[in-house]
């Protein structure tokens, strides 16, 4: 087994999280599922295997896996989340790797699903992320929705073979309710930052991204699953822009009362 510590945040993910823990048999000797309050049997599933189960207050995506981080019995971190299951060739990838030092950082590339079907082009194609690090060089950053990991500026970047299997959405049903459900964490996390939503971004965004995932990045290759995929990416940039506009409204209806 590799000294890494394998890092899960969850909340009611016990569809998936039996298959991802058993796809990380045999991998690391600490594997940690922080949980965030599950309504379901998550932790029951997670507790079947040896892994080491902590609940805690969610805090946003950033801050939350900041914490889980903490955890860790190691300082090289695997940070996967629980629909994230690691195939055969990645296994043996992370098995073999000697960091050459604590600024080494490991990029995996993302196999991404819709239903039963993988998307090869789109949004969702070539799709690779940093998941794999050292705590001491490299932390999340605070956002609470699309974090990003925090590198020094001498990181060293590696590609492993092999690949994370992530199933997003069983069906379209899920796949609309988490698209509305990021678009307003998107929304609140701009109007945090001070940024507005132009004319520009409410009605000309939506179509430009579908060309560009639809069109450009050859997303029609994956038949009437890569359509989905674009119209669904649209239809989260207006959402997402139109609702930022309704809060700077608000604010100033607010104001003028005042």
């Amino acid at each position: 087994m590799q000294s890494i510590s394998v890092v899960i945040i969850c909340k009611n993910e016990a569809a998936v999280i039996g298959a991802t823990l058993k796809s990380l048999q045999g991998l690391a000797d600490d594997v940690i599922v922080y949980d965030n309050g599950s309504t379901d049997n998550t932790t029951e599933i997670a507790r079947q295997f040896n892994v080491n189960v902590h609940q805690g207050s969610w805090e946003g995506f950033g801050k939350t896996k900041a914490k889980a981080n903490k955890l860790a019995k190691h300082d090289w971190i695997l940070s996967l989340d629980a629909d994230e299951r690691i195939d055969e060739q990645l296994k043996r990838s992370l098995l073999a790797i000697e960091p050459e030092s604590e600024s080494t950082v490991y990029d995996l590339r993302f196999k991404n699903y819709l239903g039963n079907k993988l998307i090869k082009y789109g949004e969702w194609g070539n799709d690779w992320h940093i998941r794999l690090f050292n705590r001491k060089s490299v932390h999340w950053n605070t956002e609470a929705v699309h974090e990003t990991l925090v590198l020094p500026g001498d990181a060293n970047v590696k590609k492993l073979k092999g690949a994370v299997l992530h199933p997003t959405m069983e069906d379209i049903h899920e796949y609309a309710e988490k698209t509305v459900r990021y678009a307003m964490l998107s929304a609140d996390k701009y109007y945090q930052q001070g940024k507005k939503a132009s004319w520009f971004k409410i009605r000309l965004s939506p179509g430009f991204n579908f060309l560009k995932y639809y069109i450009f990045k050859f997303g029609f290759l994956d038949g009437h699953e890569g359509y989905i995929c674009a119209k669904m990416t649209a239809h989260y940039t207006f959402l997402k822009y139109a609702r930022l506009r309704e809060l700077w409204n608000k604010e100033q209806a607010t104001r003028n009362i005042e």
